[in-house]
């Protein structure tokens, strides 16, 4: 019979390949760890400048946006202001193309013979007429109040002649020739009138 031989056991232990003088010589020195050190606080430095540019540019930039903000802001209200000055003048101008048809009216009203007054056609005619008053009104136009003896106001009427009239003292209102209005406070028509010398 043959004897076979046992193997051996195992090597269990891997060879290291470095001796120890190579060991202590891969181990850093203590200038080698000093610089290691030095290095972070390099780093830290950079990206302190870094830090304070991005809060400089971030700075630029607020203040770039806030300025933008505040010059939309303004434009905005040039805007809506403009738009308003167009409606009023819009409206103002419609406003003065109506005042002959109310004159024409108020014309027609006073000449009109009181036997006709009571008929449903006149009677139409003075609801239209009214109608147009109070669009009027609701644009802000109002008649501007004048009786005889009131004092000429060159502001707000306008003088077609000068005449001798009893009982009314110079530069005093003798009579109303054509209605006129103003529009939120603004005369668009002055009133015509006859002014005592």
């Amino acid at each position: 019979m043959e004897t076979q031989e046992k193997p051996t056991a195992p090597e269990t232990q891997q060879t290291n390949n470095t001796t120890p003088n190579e060991a202590v010589a891969e181990m850093p020195t203590p200038e080698a760890q000093t610089s290691a050190t030095a290095q972070p606080e390099v780093d830290i430095e950079a990206m302190r400048r870094e830090l304070e540019e991005a809060r400089s540019k971030a700075a630029e930039y607020l203040d770039g946006w806030q300025r933008a903000r505040a010059e939309f802001a303004n434009y905005k209200k040039r805007q809506e202001q403009q738009n308003a000055e167009v409606r009023a003048f819009a409206t103002l101008e419609l406003v003065r193309r109506l005042l002959p048809i109310l004159d024409d009216f108020d014309r027609a009203l006073k000449t009109m013979p009181s036997s006709l007054a009571q008929l449903t056609w006149v009677e139409g005619v003075m609801l239209i007429h009214r109608k147009l008053q109070v669009i009027l009104e609701a644009e802000g136009v109002k008649p501007i109040e004048v009786k005889p003896g009131d004092v000429f106001d060159p502001n707000l009427h306008e003088a077609v002649s000068q005449d001798e009239a009893e009982g009314i003292e110079s530069g005093h209102i003798i009579e109303e020739l054509q209605k006129g209005y103003t529009m939120n406070n603004r005369v668009i028509r002055p009133t015509l009138v006859r002014v005592a010398k």
